[in-house]
Parts: C-alpha cells; structure tokens; sequence
C-alpha cells in the first residue's frame, strides 16, 4: 500500500500537460512562479515575491520541465538569463491569450526546495552582494499626461 510520502506529485506532470496543451492550440503559455532563494530568476522583475514567466518556444531555449526542477534560458532586456525554477514554486500555468489554466498552492515551509548542488541562486548572490548597502526604494511608477 502506497503512503503518501511514497506517491510522486502531479505537479510536473499537469505542467507538462498545459504546456503542450497551450502549444497545440497556439495559446502562450505563462508560469506563476513564488520567488525564494531556491529560485533563479531576474529579481528585478519580481514583485510581491512572485514572477511571470513566458515560457513558450519562442521566448525560451533549452526549455526542460523535469519532475523537479524548470529549466530554460530566456532574455529579459536583451540579455540572456538562466532561468531555475522548482517546480514545487509553481503557483500556476494559464494561456496568456484567455487565462485558461491550472493554479497550484503556494510552497510552505516544509515543501520549499534548495538549490541544485553547486549552485547559487541569484537571489543569493544579490543577498551577498548587497549584505552592505541598504535596499534602495523602488523607482516611482510611470504615469500618463494628456497633453493638447
């Protein structure tokens, strides 16, 4: 009798299958992701602790959706990042074009990965590379003018 610790989560495997759904129906698909130091992802373009993450064909390279682990290289800017992302931080995948889709609970404490061996995440490094200066405040946001 299997236990519940023994049982593999679906996770990877509904992932796996929207992609390929949103793929055949030319839909783009998106990944919410909840951001930690397990995650190795741009942190100027997260928010709230979460990014969006375009992870169709045409804006990835190298896209690997594993059981444990999302992989890809992805431009953010003009410059191309390795994107590292467990998959237990899967918050959702949905089709940018109608925002059909699948939500999954955020991680808890208990659940949240590390990073691969030998790695370090670039909220890591940030953490490191910052330990000195204080966090500076966001910029302010861009607001719109009519002008006659």
């Amino acid at each position: 009798m299997f236990q519940q610790d023994d049982t593999p989560s679906t996770r990877p495997y509904l992932i796996r299958a929207l992609y390929e759904w949103c793929a055949d129906a030319g839909f783009t698909p998106y990944l919410a992701v909840h951001v930690d130091e397990s995650t190795q992802v741009p942190q100027e373009h997260v928010r709230d602790g979460e990014i969006v993450l375009n992870i169709s064909m045409d804006a990835t390279n190298g896209l690997k959706l594993g059981n444990d682990w999302i992989e890809f290289q992805a431009r953010f800017g003009g410059v191309a990042r390795q994107i590292v992302v467990p998959v237990d931080h899967v918050i959702a995948i949905y089709a940018r074009e109608n925002g059909q889709g699948m939500a999954f609970p955020k991680p808890t404490r208990s659940t949240l990965s590390t990073a691969p061996l030998g790695e370090t995440s670039v909220g890591q490094q940030d953490a490191e590379r910052d330990s000195d200066h204080p966090p500076e405040s966001p910029p302010p946001k861009p607001t719109l003018r009519r002008v006659k």
